[in-house]
């Protein structure tokens, strides 16, 4: 059996002074290796494990005969996306896992040549048509991935969609979540331009809620509301210190770096504090790009806690093998208890307690518990928070009779419809997870939405 062909990637210790792209992609010749391992199954197993649907076997048959154009139309029939999928999406856990060659061996690098075939055929027609249009239009609250994946599969149907993103770009946390060295944005923007090209209407600056309200989006004659604002409400630890100068959310960090790049300080003016000694308090892909992004502005040292084992960590294996290849040291079984500040309110230190694990929890993982009398501290000037997102507060706090539970999600029901007529939401603001399962979830609102429209 033979083996995968392994994405090519930089050397760690350059890319890490860097924000240019860690892996390079495949050339020809590669591409066309990892494409001919695919078995074609009668029964392809790997589309089970895909939330947008794609038929895998069928585009990486079109490599294998290396017509990518006609590869990258079989994507574009799901997936608007497939860049950006291409690159952050977890495969591993998803249709690679399902991958029949999993069973014996390595699965095909199904992620990667959705990459190939996306970046190479950049130039396919499909991409310049517009759609036939019906007339009738639909509001789109959000331009990241559920608000896109809902947008692209409206177009294609021949709906009016406008997007209304509240901040000066679109992409939501494509653009302002994702360290340019795993997702470019030249490759967002080109995503969003094939989507304009199909009509699309990205309205900037226009916070849903304040600037217009859900019922003025009816009264200016949108037919349906799609509401996919996302999770920006940040975790905090609840702990001493936590309101210290240089202690960051890492949406915060993340935002300030990639939207307002802050990394090309001073030619941009908003800059982040260049942490000497960097702490990283988490283990999910926000915490590995956290991380890398503070080493990449030019860190001495950056240290990530996490309270679990490796084993534990819910990072895509990938990335957290990435960070400890530029560096970063991992410090598990650790959980901070205290942030320490200096006489002028800058954090200058972290008090930690070391931790052991204990019975399962509902996640399937062991909890981890405090082993008495382990304190000790670890010297920081700068510490970034990556505990996970609540769901955004705003549009459902300035929306009447838009019902959320207990926790602040948007509550629909199993056709993504809200307890307002004619609104639906998906993606993080109703519970969603990674960027995939919010545009699986664009994808089943935008059908929804259809059959709604029908029926009125």
């Amino acid at each position: 059996m033979s083996r995968k062909i392994k994405m090519p990637e930089r050397d760690p210790e350059i890319r890490k002074r860097d924000f240019k792209q860690v892996n390079t992609g495949y050339t020809r010749d590669e591409m066309l290796k990892e494409a001919g391992r695919c078995l074609q199954c009668k029964k392809p197993t790997c589309i089970g494990g895909c939330p947008v649907e794609i038929d895998i076997p069928g585009f990486i048959k079109h490599l294998a005969g290396n017509d990518t154009a006609r590869a990258l139309k079989v994507l574009k029939q799901k997936n608007n996306l497939s860049a950006v999928c291409g690159r952050v999406c977890p495969q591993e856990n998803q249709c690679e896992k399902l991958c029949i060659l999993a069973k014996k061996g390595e699965s095909v690098c199904i992620g990667n040549l959705e990459r190939y075939a996306a970046d190479v055929a950049i130039e396919n027609s499909d991409d310049k048509m517009a759609t036939e249009k019906n007339g009738i239009k639909v509001a789109v609250v959000g331009s990241g991935p559920a608000g896109l994946a809902c947008s692209g599969d409206l177009l294609k149907m021949g709906y009016d969609v406008s997007v209304y993103e509240s901040l000066h770009n679109s992409g939501g946390v494509l653009r302002y979540g994702i360290p340019e060295f795993r997702l470019p944005k030249e490759v967002l923007d080109r995503e969003i331009d094939n989507l304009k090209k199909l009509g699309m209407r990205i309205v900037l600056n226009t916070l849903i809620g304040r600037t217009k309200t859900i019922k003025e989006l009816f009264d200016d004659r949108y037919k349906a509301v799609f509401i996919a604002v996302g999770a920006g409400l940040p975790v905090f630890p609840g702990i001493t210190g936590e309101n210290l100068n240089h202690v960051y959310c890492s949406n915060e960090f993340l935002v300030r770096v990639n939207l307002m790049r802050s990394y090309d300080f001073p030619d941009y003016d908003t800059p982040v504090y260049k942490g000497k000694s960097v702490v990283v308090v988490g283990g999910g892909n926000t915490a590995m790009d956290s991380a890398r992004t503070a080493l990449r502005l030019g860190a001495g040292s950056v240290k990530l806690i996490y309270r679990r084992t490796e084993k534990e960590m819910p990072a895509r294996k990938e990335e957290w093998l990435h960070a400890k290849e530029e560096g970063i040291e991992f410090i598990t079984l650790t959980n901070p208890i205290k942030f320490i500040g200096d006489e002028k309110k800058f954090v200058k230190a972290v008090e930690c307690v070391k931790m052991e694990l204990g019975d399962y929890d509902d996640s399937g993982r062991r909890r981890p518990q405090e082993v008495k009398g382990s304190n000790y501290t670890i010297e920081a000037d700068a510490v970034i928070l990556a505990l996970g997102l609540h769901p955004n507060p705003i549009l459902p706090l300035l929306t009447e009779g838009l019902n959320t539970d207990s926790r602040g999600y948007i509550i629909i029901d199993d056709n993504y419809m809200t307890s307002i007529s004619g609104v639906f939401a998906g993606g993080d603001i109703v519970g969603g997870d990674t960027v995939i399962e919010a545009m699986g979830m664009g994808k089943k609102a935008a059908r929804a939405i259809a059959d709604y429209l029908k029926n009125i």
